[in-house]
């Protein structure tokens, strides 16, 4: 009877995290041709499909999540094992992985991953974006990145950026052809420029001022599902958006961008760098989280305040 092997799963929970084989590939340092055969081999032993494959994409069929859900635990214990049993306990080394959103791989590349690079040549940085909140433990992740307020209770939280704000911000432009609102009920004569959520619904924006809370369902214009395409799209003039702070500092310093309403927007607990504390912790990832606290979080995202 043929045993399944580590590579085979290996390479399907990596076609399943990259929703590609050469994506995988280049996770696994494997080629195409080679995660491709351990796939089909391994589907031909169990005599079930695990993925839909068209030209185009990739994607797990009902048997393949039902399979990937019991095995990557399992993956993830086996190589956390390998890791406790014979990492050096002080050299960090072998492949950082780390799940985030995309805003925030972007903000946190050069303050915190480009510092951590040069220090410690021998790991490879493996970062993932996606809005969807995961089971970085389950997946195979050394750590994850969200903002407080989504962060797992049973998690370790090491802050990477100071209490941030969500701004009501627009050019000077579009002020200029539609005029400002000085209150919220003034938005909703004005075209938004949406956040569309990994559920497929528009993000709607949460106002707060002296203990009333609003939510403002507006006109949207645009939609997009990434932070760059939306201040771009305020940036042209072409609608109201809802931006983090610590995203536009440099459009706020330059007047590209205006704030508006800011007594109607209050700060809130910023990023966190979170990881289990029931687990080994490899030498990679607790240089990464002395990385953290000796940059201290205001120096992570150009100290912007409230």
């Amino acid at each position: 009877m043929h045993r399944t092997g580590i590579t085979e799963l290996e390479a399907v929970l990596a076609v399943a995290r990259r929703s590609s084989f050469r994506g995988a590939a280049q996770e696994l340092g494997m080629s195409t041709t080679a995660v491709s055969s351990a796939v089909a081999g391994l589907e031909a032993r169990l005599k079930v499909r695990l993925f839909n494959r068209s030209t185009r994409s990739v994607a797990l069929t009902d048997a393949g999540q039902r399979y990937v859900e019991r095995i990557a635990p399992a993956l993830a214990e086996i190589t956390r094992a390998g890791e406790e049993a014979g990492a050096s306990p002080d050299e960090p080394r072998g492949t950082l992985r780390i799940n985030a959103p995309q805003a925030a791989a972007y903000l946190l590349l050069e303050p915190l991953f480009g510092e951590y690079a040069r220090r410690y040549p021998q790991v490879r940085i493996d970062i993932v974006s996606e809005p969807r909140l995961i089971d970085v433990v389950a997946e195979g992740y050394d750590a994850g990145i969200r903002l407080a307020e989504s962060v797992p209770q049973d998690m370790i939280a090491v802050p990477l950026s100071a209490d941030i704000r969500m701004l009501v911000v627009a050019s000077p432009a579009y002020l200029a052809q539609h005029g400002t609102p000085s209150q919220p009920q003034d938005l909703l004569g004005h075209q938004s420029i949406g956040m569309r959520m990994s559920h497929g619904g528009i993000y709607h924006w949460e106002l707060e001022r002296d203990g009333q809370k609003l939510q403002m369902e507006l006109p949207v214009r645009f939609a997009f599902n990434e932070l760059l395409a939306i201040k771009q799209a305020v940036l042209m003039g072409l609608g109201v958006g809802f931006i983090s702070e610590w995203f536009i500092q440099h459009e706020l310093q330059s007047g590209a961008l205006v704030p508006l309403l800011q007594p109607w927007c209050p700060a809130f607990a910023g990023l966190r760098l979170y990881y289990s504390g029931h687990r080994f912790v490899p030498a990679r990832l607790r240089a990464l989280i002395e990385l953290a606290h000796e940059l201290r979080p205001g120096n992570l995202t150009g100290g912007a305040k409230p």
